[in-house]
């Protein structure tokens, strides 16, 4: 009888010990759990909210730095200043302000504002101030960051040289600005760095994915009359409908004469794009059937509208397209009109108010941006830098709906379309854009650009078993795990001591690893 208990009690013993060690895994496999049975529930074929992610309200942004995470340094305390040349449009620039301020942290440097493209294929002489609020941009990285609007003329007059310019290697890691870029500065005082976009490396350590999150989604805020008039299309749109598209289209002549795509559009359009090519002389020559083989050609309007319709879209639906030119002017954008009669442009909602920013591409963009940012479903014909970026963004806000066209299974689709009847088109559509719908679970950490899938950033609740049964029941989160991450993070100590006792109880032995 003895030897019984002490048998039993060295059962218990060594459960317990495996429980007290195991509890943070078992947090971690449970909702994983939840989240694989909750996608078995619906199937994977099981129709799709076109206007609204179900389980969105389960995700969160998250980009708070940890206690860890220092205080920037003074300006005179730093190693230097830090110059920045962006490159490219608006968004493209955004992406390099955003990798500028992580680089002065890298480096331990005062960054200056950034100076914008003026000499691109946009020709928008903008300055960072006439397109965002820089005062915003300063005081609010004051933690992260130290920030100045220029080097004071006492500090260059006490500077031996001007500031060192240099170009760094594309996806450059944090290690090389250490050992490349930090002595220089540290013996220059003052380092430029040039065409500066996409210059530092897609995976970093969380905190300093966390600071890009906090400069792209909260620092770069728009000035005052971008804003007003950005907030003035949407309220206009709103009047019409309760629920509008925001269609951004990427169809003008050097978009697709860089793509190497070709349309229909017989000799004339060959000849027209093969000239804007031959500005660029090192343009590779591109196979047109085999870029829109492996997905690399911009769906045409008419394309974009078939989709839609396909989705589920009715032809009552409100949609905001944004766009500059379009190659072939209204004749290209007409089917997209008869798709979709509720048709409108900024163009068309505040003629009159656009006046004043006519002559500046880039502040145009950041109007669309707003929109396209506000709207309850943003669509894309390209993979470019605006739609990488408010994918990213529209996760992190909440995961509003965000489409982007899976182009290298729809090429073919768009191919086949007349020998198949509507029905079967639309049901092959709805497969083929099975993951590229903006659901929580189409992000993976390391997957894509970090600006477009910012997993560090975006946070899960912690939910109660019926939240899966009932999508409408918001409850209290229990806590929060960051996607990519197993440890659990608790709001509070009581929640917590009640997800533990629950995972004691649910399962004695450590579950099967292969769900």
């Amino acid at each position: 009888m003895c030897g019984l208990m002490l048998f039993a009690l060295g059962l218990i013993s060594l459960f317990t010990g495996h429980v007290a060690s195991d509890l943070d895994w078992y947090s971690h496999r449970l909702i994983m759990t939840r989240i694989f049975y909750s996608r078995l529930k619906g199937g994977r074929h099981a129709p799709i909210d076109i206007w609204k992610s179900r389980s969105s309200k389960f995700y969160y942004g998250c980009s708070n730095k940890g206690p860890h995470f220092t205080s920037a340094v003074r300006e005179r305390s730093s190693n230097g200043y830090l110059l920045i040349a962006t490159s490219g449009g608006l968004n493209q620039q955004r992406t390099g302000i955003t990798d500028a301020v992580v680089v002065a942290r890298i480096l331990n440097a005062t960054l200056v504002i950034p100076q914008l493209d003026h000499r691109s294929f946009w020709k928008d002489d903008s300055d960072f101030e006439n397109i965002f609020d820089v005062d915003w941009f300063i005081s609010s990285l004051a933690k992260d960051v130290t920030i100045v609007k220029r080097i004071s003329d006492k500090v260059m007059r006490l500077m031996e040289k001007p500031p060192y310019t240099m170009r760094v290697p594309r996806k450059s890691t944090p290690e090389y600005y250490l050992d490349m870029v930090l002595p220089i500065l540290k013996r220059r005082h003052a380092v430029q760095l040039t065409k500066f976009d996409y210059r530092l490396a897609n995976n970093l350590d969380d905190e300093l994915q966390k600071l890009r999150c906090r400069v792209n989604y909260h620092a770069l805020r728009f000035t005052k009359p971008i804003q007003d008039l950005g907030q003035t299309l949407v309220m206009r749109m709103r009047n019409m409908t309760n629920r509008f598209i925001a269609v951004h289209l990427r169809f003008e002549p050097d978009m697709l004469a860089f793509s190497g795509c070709y349309y229909g559009g017989g000799d004339k359009e060959r000849a027209e794009l093969a000239k804007i090519r031959r500005q660029w002389p090192t343009l590779p020559p591109l196979s047109p059937e085999g870029e829109r083989k492996r997905g690399k050609c911009p769906l045409t309007p008419h394309e974009v509208g078939l989709m839609l319709r396909a989705l589920g879209f009715g032809n009552d639906t409100y949609i905001y397209v944004a766009s500059g030119e379009i190659y072939g002017g209204e004749e290209t954008l007409q089917p997209l009109r008869n798709l979709f009669p509720n048709f409108y442009t900024k163009e068309l909602l505040a003629n009159e108010e656009l006046r004043p920013f006519n002559s500046f591409s880039s502040r145009l963009a950041a109007l669309d941006y707003i929109v396209c940012d506000e709207s309850d479903v943003f669509v894309t014909n390209n993979n470019g830098n605006m739609a990488k970026i408010l994918a990213g963004r529209r996760r992190y806000m909440g995961h509003k709906r965000t489409i982007r066209p899976n182009a290298k299974k729809l090429s073919a689709l768009f191919m086949a379309r007349q020998k198949m009847d509507w029905e079967t088109f639309a049901r092959k559509v709805k497969l083929c854009q099975r993951g590229f719908m903006g659901e929580p679970e189409d992000m993976r950490s390391g997957r894509g650009e970090f600006h477009e899938f910012p997993s560090s950033c975006i946070c899960q609740k912690l939910h109660r078993d019926d939240d899966i049964e009932d999508s409408n029941d918001t409850g209290q989160p229990m806590g929060q795990y960051t996607i990519g991450l197993t440890k659990i993070t608790s709001e509070n100590n009581r929640t917590i001591g009640e997800q533990k006792q629950k995972l004691q109880s649910f399962n004695k032995y450590r579950p099967s690893p292969s769900i």
